[in-house]
């Protein structure tokens, strides 16, 4: 049995249009990619043709990857959510006590993680050390560039 993927109705949104533009336009794209890179004649020195091939096999790679991921997606019902305790969907403002500076996280799905967004994966160190955590409290994280003290302020849907 494949593992839950826990993704928020945001990363389902889009997951499903970025799977709907791969199998679509995109598709269509490298298709006629590869339909002009044919008609340049002999395919043993086309690297036109190639290129087009590879760029297919990654879309399709990925298009696997997507559709697996959806299969073993399990929504996060924010509606559902508290904010007395940070869990996957929260919204969160903490301060690093060093470095006397704040900063604001959504807590997500691994999938979803995209730290210059601000979205840090439940599955992280900072992520994995916040979670259970409610407003007051102090975390003390191991992280590559040493152990980092972050005090949570603020928790919100």
């Amino acid at each position: 049995m494949a593992k839950p993927i826990m993704l928020t109705a945001e990363g389902l949104k889009q997951l499903e249009e970025e799977l709907d533009f791969l199998k679509g336009e995109k598709r269509k794209e490298i298709a006629e990619k590869i339909k002009v890179a044919r008609s340049y004649g002999d395919l043993s020195e086309n690297s036109e043709y190639d290129d087009a091939k590879n760029e297919q096999a990654i879309l399709e790679a990925r298009i696997v990857t997507i559709e697996a991921t959806l299969k073993n997606a399990v929504l996060i019902d924010e509606s559902d959510m508290n904010t007395e305790h940070i869990h996957i969907g929260s919204k969160i403002k903490v301060e690093n006590i060093k470095m006397g500076k704040t900063f604001e996280y959504k807590i997500v799905g691994s999938n979803e993680s995209n730290p210059r967004e601000g979205k840090i994966s439940d599955e992280s160190p900072i992520g994995v050390g916040l979670l259970g955590k409610k407003v007051g409290d102090v975390v003390e994280i191991e992280a590559p560039a040493g152990v980092i003290a972050l005090k949570v302020l603020e928790i919100s849907k």
